[in-house]
């Protein structure tokens, strides 16, 4: 039990200072502060790019967008277990190259700008190699590479999301 609530307490910190140290790199302004990333924008000062899409890919990107949401909590829950095929599984399969397809990618690329692109890759990649990483723990027991790749993973949702917005 000591075991899986420090990996849950490694897991979390790890995955917020990744995230936090993508968002530091995100280029728009209001959104990168000396010293780092703005937790809080002020309303009417959003500064994120507003990225236009078709009604009908707004709503299927968002329902993914809360999908993968969902996913990094499963990965945790099974990190935290000491599950770690699971969370491999769930990660390739959500998140990693392999849940393209299943996401509509291809459709919904034609319409984000480069740099969004270029996160969305980010991600996939990074949940993917993820995967591979949380198998391997399973077998070595050393969690630090399997979050380090985590915590890139979430990087790049907290950049492309620091940085962009969809209406």
């Amino acid at each position: 039990m000591r075991r899986t609530l420090a990996t849950a307490a490694l897991s979390a910190f790890v995955i917020l200072a990744g995230g936090l140290a993508a968002a530091q790199h995100v280029g728009h302004q209001g959104h990168q502060a000396k010293g780092g990333y703005q937790g809080h924008v002020a309303p009417g000062s959003d500064t994120r790019e507003f990225v236009k899409f078709p009604p009908e890919h707004v709503e299927h990107t968002l329902a993914n967008m809360r999908d993968h949401l969902a996913a990094i909590w499963e990965i945790n829950a099974a990190l935290a277990d000491g599950k770690y095929d699971v969370a491999a599984q769930v990660a390739e399969n959500r998140l990693g190259m392999s849940s393209l397809r299943s996401h509509g990618a291809h459709e919904v690329s034609k319409f984000m700008p480069q740099g969004m692109q270029d996160a969305g890759t980010s991600m996939h990649r990074s949940a993917s190699r993820f995967a591979l990483e949380a198998q391997n723990s399973g077998v070595t027991g050393d969690l630090k590479p399997a979050l380090s790749a985590l915590g890139q993973t979430l990087s790049a949702c907290v950049g492309c999301h620091a940085g962009y917005r969809l209406k």
